[in-house]
């Protein structure tokens, strides 16, 4: 039985059992929450091609859809533990899922891509808290015998929301249109703040926390991570430090992230305690997270890429193939508490990664007939991989952590996943430009060595197009340009396939972090 020191704000659920009904709702209802919030996060991609028309914006413009969002939520999650002792869980909540119904619904009236922005912002400030908001209500709403439960649960948010949101995105789209995209978030959103409403006790506001702001720390957190969100968002569109932009916003990050982890470790009563990270496990599992969030957000953005960019792949097309990702590991989900109980969570979450591993290496041989039918083996060697990391890196992460620390454990982890993601998903789109321009360089090069082959092509190729009706000389041009697109085509799948190979290599990396995480106490003694 806890003890509440009454000398402190009182911020533990006290009044409600855990474990019991109205606590379950209450972790249900923030689940649900979360995977709205974080299914935004997706659910534009397949459809931006039909959002950049309906707001007269160019393909480079329409990214800001995303970049808005993603930048908003970066910002959004660390305030949430400061801003959920003063405002009180369930009113911060409430408060939270309100206005990003109202975002939702304005970004389906959006009239132009600053409005859209803007909209998309909101959404993502507002969204962004309930993600580890939901994280928090597992670990303090529910009994440590059906934590596991609830990590499974908000598993499903954190890896099965990302899966299907292109394919959820990209069949409203084609069945209605792209303003549907923004109205499915209206009815969980009622039902998420009728569930919290019920389930969390109400508090008076702690005006106390709330005036004692850390505006140095919230600046310097939001300057950091805000600009460094633009920087790997958009630093690959703009030929990174080439751009001004980028090199401007990365000093600004660099500056304002050293200054805020400074003075997190400066003061006593910290925005967000990072002194957690000189823990072992807790920083290895941070690490875990960090390479979790890169390889599976890398796979959610790779793949598309490489459908729409070789195969020609349209939205829907594309979320057909993503969608083997999601819906397997929905089966695997309800065994991951079971299996915890017997074997060790580390070797689990090992697994895992080998799974997501051995995935990755499924795709490094892809050739031009590699397409749709071929993926779908590796999404669900990579679906069957994803319960077994994120349910026990959960628990293993938080099991030497005290309960007062359950907010930053929360923001920090939730932080470095997004961050993983953003990251990989920059490092994937560098990678893919730069390896495909070095392998046709390459392939180039080794003309001369294979003339004859190419010759041959050339003619056979310039004979079958006289034969359709071309004339001898336009025939020789367009012979000419197959060749050319037959070596870039080549070269961009070498180029992917050396990209699977590295996030094969990075998988197997976090499997080790996670192998060097101690045993916690309770398994020691099995």
């Amino acid at each position: 039985m806890s003890v509440v020191n009454v000398a402190q704000p009182v911020d533990q659920f006290e009044a409600v059992q855990p474990g019991s009904r109205r606590a379950w709702i209450a972790v249900i209802g923030g689940l649900i929450g979360s995977f709205m919030a974080i299914l935004d996060i997706q659910i534009t991609n397949a459809s931006m091609k039909e959002i950049q028309g309906g707001l007269g914006a160019t393909l480079e413009e329409a990214s800001w859809v995303a970049t808005a969002y993603l930048v908003a939520e970066m910002i959004a999650i660390p305030l949430s533990g400061w801003l959920s002792k003063g405002l009180d869980i369930r009113r911060y909540m409430l408060w939270n899922c309100a206005v990003f119904i109202v975002a939702s619904l304005l970004c389906s009236i959006a009239w132009n891509l600053e409005s859209m922005i803007v909209f998309r912002a909101m959404q993502g400030f507002f969204g962004g808290a309930l993600i580890p908001m939901a994280f928090r209500l597992v670990l303090e709403y529910l009994p440590d015998d059906k934590r596991a439960i609830g990590m499974a649960l908000f598993g499903i948010t954190a890896t099965f929301a990302p899966s299907i949101g292109p394919t959820l995105g990209g069949w409203l789209t084609a069945e209605y249109n792209w303003h549907y995209l923004f109205y499915i978030n209206v009815p969980p959103g009622l039902l998420v703040m009728a569930m919290l409403s019920y389930g969390l006790v109400k508090k008076p506001i702690n005006w106390p926390v709330l005036k004692n702001v850390d505006a140095s720390s919230i600046l310097t957190m939001a300057l950091g991570m805000g600009c460094l969100e633009v920087v790997l968002e958009e630093g690959s569109r703009k030929e990174w430090f080439g751009s001004d932009l980028i090199r401007n916003l990365a000093i600004i990050a660099a500056v304002n992230i050293t200054l805020f982890v400074y003075l997190q470790f400066k003061k006593n009563k910290p925005l967000v305690n990072l002194r957690l990270l000189t823990q072992r496990d807790f920083a290895l599992s941070t690490l875990a997270y960090f390479l979790l969030g890169l390889v599976l957000y890398s796979s959610l953005y790779v793949v598309p890429l490489y459908l729409s960019h070789i195969q020609d792949y349209n939205s829907l097309e594309i979320g057909e193939v993503l969608m083997w990702m999601g819906f397997p590991q929905l089966l695997i989900l309800p065994f991951i508490p079971k299996l915890m109980a017997r074997f060790d969570h580390r070797y689990l979450a090992g697994f895992g990664f080998f799974m997501f591993s051995v995935s990755y290496y499924m795709n490094c041989h892809m050739t031009a007939d590699f397409a749709g039918p071929q993926l779908i083996a590796s999404m669900v060697v990579r679906a069957i991989g994803q319960p077994f990391i994120i349910v026990p890196i959960g628990i293993i992460a938080t099991m030497h952590l005290r309960q007062t620390d359950n907010d930053s454990a929360s923001t920090v982890l939730n932080v470095t996943r997004n961050l993983g993601g953003a990251v990989g998903i920059a490092l994937v789109a560098t990678l893919t430009d730069n390896l495909s321009r070095s392998h046709l360089a390459h392939i180039k090069e080794s003309v001369p060595a294979v003339s004859s082959i190419a010759n041959e092509y050339l003619i056979t190729t310039a004979n079958m197009l006289q034969a359709a009706g071309s004339d001898p000389v336009t025939a020789s041009l367009q012979a000419s340009t197959l060749l050319a697109q037959t070596m870039a085509q080549q070269a961009s799948i070498q180029a992917y396939n050396d990209v699977f190979y590295i996030l094969s290599c990075l998988a197997v990396t976090a499997l080790i972090a996670v192998l060097f995480i101690r045993k916690s106490a309770e398994q020691v003694e099995k």
